[in-house]
């Protein structure tokens, strides 16, 4: 039977509608997730590796060193502009705020505030405190040296694809207070991203992620203490006698500090000072050990009123003076 010009057209058009339906209903149920994808080094993996390498270490006790933060800036392009904050950069204080937290958090740390010194003061003066600043073992300088976005797409027959980046780097620099010497200098870089797919149109929108920025900061700083603490262990910890009566010695530093009944300590004579011919700078000559010092009890509420009492396990401090013995921890044999 011949078919008629009517159904000649009216078939190819019913074809085509019925195919275009089928694609549309199949893409729409197939609509992808949110892929998020974290950096190599995520903040959670490095908490982790932190952990295990902890109890595969040797049980020691950690003995917190007094440090203060000093300059910490922003000195990347990113967030400078004519209308910034001329009483300093948000980014700068983003970035020292972090590094006070990590370093607080580490355990390893007494941290002692010096950026914001200044409304310390002010606020001593309205309640008529005076502010008690505490010497520190060393300060931290350090800026944020690199820092930006990158956004890559690929976009495909049927999908596409866009993923953001951010990156950030921050250089730090140890100070002997004593010296002004740079006696260490380390970096941290960290990465954090995200990525979306969509098929079709369908699926997730790729918008701007604010808080990639601070992971990538966050991250970079993780790395940089990491390795401030390796650096900081392998210097000695000491510090002084208070006082002396009746057998019982009285140390600075106590709980907050790490010091804990049952420690021993190495009671040394404080090496000669001579100034070096060579690099002009002041060498202290190693000193003589000529008692062993076991913490018995710890005292005061805080970091400031803190200390511990001692008494000597081996050898005497008769004939010296105390304000001239330097206590060192008692290096196992």
């Amino acid at each position: 039977m011949p078919i008629s010009p009517k159904h000649r057209l009216t078939r190819p058009l019913w074809m085509a509608t019925t195919i275009s339906a089928a694609l549309l209903a199949g893409c729409a149920v197939q609509t992808p997730p949110i892929v998020i994808k974290e950096p190599p080094q995520s903040t959670a993996a490095q908490k982790s590796a932190q952990l295990v390498v902890a109890s595969i270490a040797p049980a020691k006790p950690i003995l917190k060193r007094k440090i203060a933060l000093g300059r910490i800036t922003n000195e990347t392009s990113y967030g400078r502009s004519l209308l910034r904050d001329s009483a300093g950069d948000p980014l700068g204080k983003q970035v020292s705020d972090l590094l006070s937290k990590s370093l607080t958090e580490s355990g390893a740390y007494l941290v002692f505030e010096r950026p914001d010194i200044s409304r310390l003061k002010d606020e001593g003066a309205l309640t008529g405190v005076k502010l008690n600043i505490i010497g520190v073992d060393a300060l931290i300088i350090g800026s944020l040296t690199e820092f930006g976005r990158k956004t890559f797409g690929q976009i495909g027959l049927l999908s596409s694809s866009k993923r953001q980046v951010a990156f950030a780097k921050v250089d730090l620099r140890v100070v002997d207070v004593s010296t002004g010497q740079v006696f260490f200098a380390t970096s941290g870089a960290g990465e954090s991203s995200t990525e979306v797919e969509s098929t079709l149109g369908f699926g997730s929108q790729a918008s701007y992620d604010g808080t990639l920025n601070d992971s990538a900061i966050r991250q970079a700083i993780s790395e940089a203490v990491n390795r401030l603490s390796t650096e900081m262990a392998g210097r000695p910890w000491q510090t002084f006698f208070l006082s002396a009566e009746q057998g019982r010695y009285f140390v600075a530093g106590g709980k907050s500090q790490g010091l804990r009944p049952g420690m021993l300590f190495s009671v040394q004579t404080a090496g000669e000072k001579i100034k070096s011919p060579q690099t002009g700078f002041d060498i202290t000559l190693p000193g003589r050990e000529i008692a062993q010092l076991r913490i018995d009890a710890n005292f005061g509420d805080s970091e400031a009123t803190e200390g511990s009492v001692g008494s000597m396990i081996s050898g005497s401090i008769q004939g010296f003076k105390i304000e001239q013995l330097v206590i060192l921890v008692k290096e196992a044999s």
